[in-house]
């Protein structure tokens, strides 16, 4: 008799902590602890004395550098990334966390899997932190970014590259991953992309995702804007074309709104009669941001700060169903190199493989775009 089955012991949401399941080995990289090895931690001194914070972080990351910040060999998988690092240098550089790209290499591989910037990744687009609380991520004050998707590896290299105009100070991370004697034979791998365009098109869809085939799930779509105009911006619905959809997709959403789980323009009205946008997150979904304020503030070549802005939003969504899948297990879309200006952001994440028995349905390819309504157009 299966005495857990029988206590209810296990079916608890902690209960796992106590079952002996996880056959692997407990690892972290971060800069006290660069490679990662076994008792290898915490081994500079500072004037506190031995292991004492001798080594905290990467104390600058000179302008157009890349630093290595994880270069290990597997098997296994990523559980839980943290990073934090001011937002500003100086009042002519405020846009760091827009600036700094982050760069996943998973296997040896020459293009990276993950090329986005730190703060679209972690869902704060605009270079603005907000808080986030969802389960896969978690943006806390103050600018402590939190990610727990899961990233399998056979190897993994993360590089940082600083594209800000500055040195960037004092960038504090850790890496915590489990080591494995082996990977189950369809683990997936992690991609996110990034993309945006200054001003968009009137009347032209915008490509949220393209160019991706193969075998995988879609699980993510983090949209950062801004509005020109003072009317409501969010009407374009997001398409899916699917396996070959050509004319029509297959999976459209009904607004953009709808899309991230809202409903009439996340508004409500004030005792005053007026109309307000509603802030919020949740386990999958949300909008977590939204100024009118933001591009006044801001002094440097990425804003047009003479071009008034109706409103600066932000909004994620991320599944783990089937409704929303797309794949590449050896080919995808090659990552784009962030340029400097640009409009309607977007970073899009997915696992890729060669099974799909974590989906309801088999997706050979998918594009993903996105209706900029005719009166309506975006800039950032």
């Amino acid at each position: 008799m299966n005495t857990m089955a029988t206590s209810g012991f296990g079916n608890g949401a902690l209960d796992s902590l106590a079952i002996a399941t996880d056959h692997g080995h407990t690892r972290c990289v971060n800069a006290e602890n660069p490679t990662g090895g076994k008792g290898t931690a915490a081994t500079a001194a500072s004037a506190l004395g031995p292991s004492r914070k001798g080594s905290p972080c990467i104390q600058t990351i000179k302008a157009g550098d890349s630093v290595t910040l994880m270069d290990v060999d597997g098997p296994g998988v990523i559980r839980h990334i943290w990073m934090t690092v001011t937002d500003r240098t100086s009042p002519t550089g405020p846009n760091v966390l827009r600036n700094l790209i982050l760069e996943f290499y998973w296997d040896g591989e020459d293009t990276p899997s993950v090329q986005c910037p730190i703060g679209d990744f972690f869902c704060c687009g605009h270079a603005q932190a907000c808080r986030i609380n969802s389960i896969p991520i978690m943006v806390v004050p103050n600018r402590g970014f939190n990610c727990y998707f899961a990233m399998p590896f056979e190897h993994a290299r993360i590089v940082l590259r600083n594209d800000h105009n500055e040195d960037v100070p004092a960038f504090f991370y850790q890496i915590d991953y489990t080591e494995y004697d082996a990977l189950p034979a369809d683990a997936m791998r992690f991609h996110a992309q990034w993309r945006r365009e200054r001003v968009t098109e009137i009347a032209r869809d915008y490509t949220i995702l393209d160019n991706v085939h193969g075998h995988g799930v879609y699980i993510g779509t983090y949209l950062a804007l801004t509005a020109l105009e003072s009317r409501w911006w969010g009407e374009g619905e997001v398409k899916m074309y699917i396996d070959g959809d050509e004319q029509y997709p297959t999976w459209c959403s009904t607004g953009a709104e709808d899309y991230f789980g809202g409903a009439w323009s996340f508004a409500d009205f004030d005792e005053h009669g007026r109309m307000r946008e509603n802030t919020f997150t949740g386990p999958y979904l949300g909008f977590p941001f939204y100024s009118q304020r933001l591009a006044a503030h801001r002094e440097s070549d990425y804003w047009d700060v003479a071009t008034p802005a109706a409103c600066t939003a932000g909004t994620f969504r991320i599944r783990f169903i089937s409704i929303l899948t797309c794949a590449s297990p050896g080919s995808r879309s090659a990552p784009r190199k962030p340029a400097i200006s640009s409009g309607r952001m977007t970073s899009r994440r997915w696992h890729t493989g060669t099974s799909l028995n974590r989906t309801r349905r088999s997706i050979q390819s998918v594009t993903v775009t996105s209706v900029s309504p005719a009166d309506l157009r975006l800039f950032r």
